[in-house]
């Protein structure tokens, strides 16, 4: 089956519904396709409590805002894009506001909070649940444009479409796979977006929801597109520890609002850890509590708010606080168990701040792109805006693109446009145990490591991934198949980036090597999987 339309954008998060939006206000007679793998609300921005970090307080400044961003990436971000993000917050949220989304105000003003890294409360948020504001609204907005805007729940994305002219690869849209419906559809576009948030479910402790397996990434690299510094995953530290139970996050803000860690024995672990005590960067505050638990030979430490009054927990932070009484932890009463737990990428696909990447046609945003802001430690609160910036950004560039591509129609599509599954080698995969994959990951590439360690990873990844890729089961395709084949690819990619990098730098902490060194001040870039290597590897197998 084949569908044509101008834009086509993968994945229902923050980045691609406000992309959305705004390519259909720049484009009125464009149609645009949303793919989702699930539900349009199955995605990270959803979870988001804490907010969107913007400068909105007088007492407050773009270069206070910029230097905070800038001190936690610890040397590699890209000051140039951290300065257009951030000089664009107050213009974003003022869209958002305009799309329906309600923010929390006292006596008519934002109610600013603050986590850490951050000087000045800058975090602007609904209560808690934040995410599920947005993603309500934005939602809500992209529905309006019913004719324009169709979205196609269930179906996943397996790999980027493009075609050649003037011997250049152009993407060309996506194939795509509903295992709902058991239907492989081809869509077609001059420009796609891609916008498929995290890959921390490579993880056995993790954050993210179910689908964040990496697959924009894996099937951008296998386009031929550049990945880097994939080595700084971010450990958030205070995932509720409820063993058995669906994971839960305790947002950064907690502890913005006075909660501190202790060890089970009482003792308050950030004080003497770093100047900003308990708000002090994540990757700090993951490392203190890693090294806490070691010692201990505890399971988890404590976080504890309940010498605030109750009235404000529960109306501050309401999602928080039902949730945690449903599991058994009133967090009014008594501090609450908790550990850290792999919650975002800094690293992604190479792209520009307008989403751009190196195969004409395809764009990213949000948390899959690597523009450069994160550097080597994400600020908190800065994931959302720069989804909501670069999708903004994007939406100009992209139509900008868009007015003067040319697209060949379904009678040159066949022997023009490729994609890896139209070779004989890729059939249905073996089902390998997804744990087996998440657990490597979470035991030999956590929040500290060894070179040792890491080499360790990489032959089992690798023969992981090496018997995905060569066997083959006679039964339907699903999306464990596909998301496994991802993920192995995106776990691979992880573990090469980290031994690329010989130094401790920000969320990319090695034992052998303990300190940063100058020579790696730079982004680690691993170059996409050309058409006829690709091609080769089909061949191989």
């Amino acid at each position: 089956m084949e569908r044509h339309y101008d834009f086509i954008v993968v994945g229902s998060g923050i980045a691609g519904l406000f992309y959305s939006i705004k390519v259909a206000e720049l484009n009125r007679e464009a149609r645009i396709a949303i793919i989702t793998k699930k539900g349009e609300t199955d995605s990270s921005t959803n979870r988001a409590q804490g907010g969107i970090a913007a400068v909105l307080a007088g007492t407050d400044s773009f270069e206070a805002h910029i230097t905070d961003t800038v001190k936690t990436g610890q040397g590699l971000c890209h000051r140039e894009v951290v300065e257009k993000i951030v000089e664009a917050g107050p213009s974003v949220i003022k869209e958002l506001i305009r799309y329906g989304v309600e923010f929390t105000r006292v006596d008519g003003a934002f109610d600013l909070g603050r986590e850490g890294g951050h000087s000045h409360n800058r975090v602007v948020h609904a209560t808690d649940f934040t995410g599920q504001e947005i993603e309500r609204a934005l939602l809500a907005a992209c529905r309006s444009k019913k004719g324009q805007i169709d979205i196609y729940r269930d179906h996943i994305a397996l790999d980027v479409t493009t075609f050649r002219s003037g011997g250049e690869e152009i993407a060309a849209g996506v194939f795509v796979f509903s295992e709902k419906n058991r239907e492989f559809t081809a869509f077609y576009a001059p420009v796609t977006m891609l916008c498929t948030g995290g890959l921390c479910q490579a993880y056995y402790h993790n954050t993210n929801p179910k689908i964040a397996t990496g697959d924009g990434l894996a099937i951008a690299y296998r386009a031929g597109v550049s990945v880097a510094n994939l080595e700084f995953i971010q450990f958030h530290p205070t995932l509720l520890y409820n063993p058995g139970r669906w994971p839960f996050l305790i947002s950064e803000a907690v502890r913005g609002e006075g909660a501190r860690l202790m060890s089970v024995d009482g003792r308050f672990i950030m004080d003497e850890a770093h100047e900003q005590k308990d708000l002090a960067p994540r990757d700090v505050v993951a490392r203190v509590i890693d090294k806490e638990l070691k010692e201990s030979g505890e399971e988890y430490v404590l976080l504890d708010i309940s010498h605030r009054d109750g009235k404000f927990i529960r109306e501050r932070f309401p999602n928080i606080y039902k949730e945690c009484l449903r599991r058994g932890f009133d967090i009014t009463q008594r501090p609450i168990p908790v550990v850290p737990a792999a919650h975002y990428a800094c690293g992604g696909v190479v792209s520009t701040i307008e989403g751009e990447t190196e195969l004409p046609g395809l764009y990213t945003a949000g948390e899959i792109a690597m523009t450069g802001m994160h550097g080597a430690n994400r600020l908190a609160s800065n994931s959302l805006l720069e989804a909501v910036v670069m999708a903004e950004f994007a939406a100009g560039k992209s139509t900008e693109y868009f007015r003067n591509a040319e697209l060949p129609r379904s009678s040159t599509v066949d022997h023009t446009l490729y994609s890896s599954l139209k070779y004989p080698r890729e059939k249905i995969l073996v089902a390998h145990d997804r744990r087996e994959l998440t657990r490597i990951m979470s035991d030999f590439f956590g929040i500290v490591r060894s070179e040792e360690r890491l080499n360790l990873a990489r032959e089992k990844v690798r023969q992981i991934k090496t018997a995905i890729e060569q066997y083959y089961l006679a039964t339907p395709a699903t999306y464990a198949v596909v998301e496994l084949r991802n993920m192995a690819t995106v776990a691979e990619l992880i573990i090469k980036s980290a031994l690329l990098r010989l130094e401790s730098r920000g969320l990319h902490y090695i034992v052998d090597y303990p300190g940063p060194k100058k020579r790696y001040e730079r982004d680690t870039v691993i170059p996409g999987l050309s058409e006829e290597e690709v091609q080769a590897r089909e061949r191989a197998s």
